[in-house]
């Protein structure tokens, strides 16, 4: 399968998202105003991934970690010289200066970083190849790094670096008609008042940093990923699935302690009308909060997604056109917490049920044009 066109057309997290459920295994290489940069993907995970728009390399962020001095990096950039081919990385452990631990350590909060600064780009083509791609011919990047023994997975990579850009993007001013008050000045003009400042609560917050975005998703499956990010904010676990007219399948989740995580959630399926308790909640279109109720399909459930069952439980139904199309489940099984205020979180997932009526609407009037 050969995946070529521009990210102005089809952006980096529908690519990913194609490459993630088809398991795919191949090189990705994007081209822009702003560089180059390749993602090499096996199975469906990510193995590997550089771009020349950032501004250190593979061995310049070995050296800030603490395990390689100057001196030995500019002896492994002499060997380079003479040995293209060959990755810092493997000069590096040639010279017995890192083991296999330490790369794969580096290599994945590199692969992050990667993966966060190609979020920001705008425009630029991309091609992905099923055959194996030398990135020194298809890119301007000499410096191919470490390759993961173990992938990540892109989903995780997406909310991620999603994450990140929310994170850098807040500002801590409150602004007023007639003037600007920081946080700080702000508490100390309650202090003086003998006010005590409320935190704000964590579902309002993401609720705010994830609106506009919600506001011109690309398509169905950037939708389903922000729900998942917002979900993360508040709860430890969370599994997201599609509901059919019988059936409810796995289309993602976060938190979840079990290999090839990712994958396997796309493999439930579950016959949710032999479930009373699940049957109820999408009868009803309206969310639960409490113990999850033991039957045959729950039980089945909790053995899919591992660790044992949890003492309460968050379900929210996802409403599309009137019908319940998705539904979130979320607990704190891993910490124990207390499920806390979710109001911020229904909000979205309503907003989202919106923009997915908008987002079947839109490809109902492409697929009538193609037809005309």
């Amino acid at each position: 399968m050969s995946l070529v066109g521009r990210l102005e057309d089809l952006g980096l997290s529908d690519i990913f998202q194609i490459l993630s459920i088809g398991k795919k295994t191949g090189t990705l290489v994007l081209k822009g105003g702003r560089g180059s940069a390749f993602v090499i993907f096996k199975n469906g995970l990510v193995v590997r991934a550089e771009t020349n728009d950032i501004e250190t390399d593979f061995g310049e962020d070995l050296i800030k970690a603490g395990f390689v001095k100057d001196t030995i990096y500019n002896l492994a950039l002499e060997v380079k010289k003479k040995l293209p081919e060959k990755s810092l990385a493997e000069i590096f452990l040639d010279f017995g200066s890192v083991n296999k631990e330490v790369l794969e350590k580096i290599t994945r909060k590199r692969i992050e970083r990667v993966i966060y600064q190609l979020l920001l780009w705008q425009e630029g083509d991309f091609q992905f190849e099923l055959d194996d791609v030398d990135p020194y011919k298809k890119t301007e990047i000499t410096e191919t790094g470490w390759e993961l023994s173990k992938g990540m997975s892109p989903e995780y990579l997406l909310m991620e670096g999603a994450r990140v850009h929310d994170e850098s993007t807040q500002t801590i001013s409150v602004s007023s008609e007639e003037h600007d008050i920081t946080a700080g000045e702000e508490k100390a003009w309650e202090e003086d008042w003998g006010m005590e400042s409320v935190p704000e609560r964590q579902d309002i917050i993401s609720l705010r940093a994830l609106t506009q975005e919600l506001r011109f998703p690309n398509s169905a499956s950037e939708i389903t990923l922000l729900i998942l990010r917002f979900a993360s904010d508040i709860f430890q676990r969370g599994v997201l699935f599609m509901v059919g007219d019988k059936e409810i399948v796995g289309l993602g989740q976060f938190g979840l302690d079990i290999e090839m995580a990712d994958e396997k959630i796309r493999e439930i399926k579950l016959d949710y009308n032999e479930s009373p308790f699940l049957k109820k909640i999408v009868d009803e279109k309206r969310p639960y909060k409490g113990g999850l109720t033991k039957d045959l399909v729950t039980d089945l459930l909790i053995r899919e997604i591992g660790q044992g069952h949890p003492d309460e439980v968050a379900i929210f139904p996802v409403i599309a056109e009137g019908k319940v199309v998705a539904l979130l489940l979320c607990d704190n099984l891993t910490t124990g917490d207390k499920i806390r205020e979710t109001e911020g979180l229904e909000i979205f997932i309503e907003q989202a049920g919106l923009a997915l009526e908008k987002s079947l609407l839109q490809r109902r009037l492409q697929e009538m044009e193609k037809k005309n």
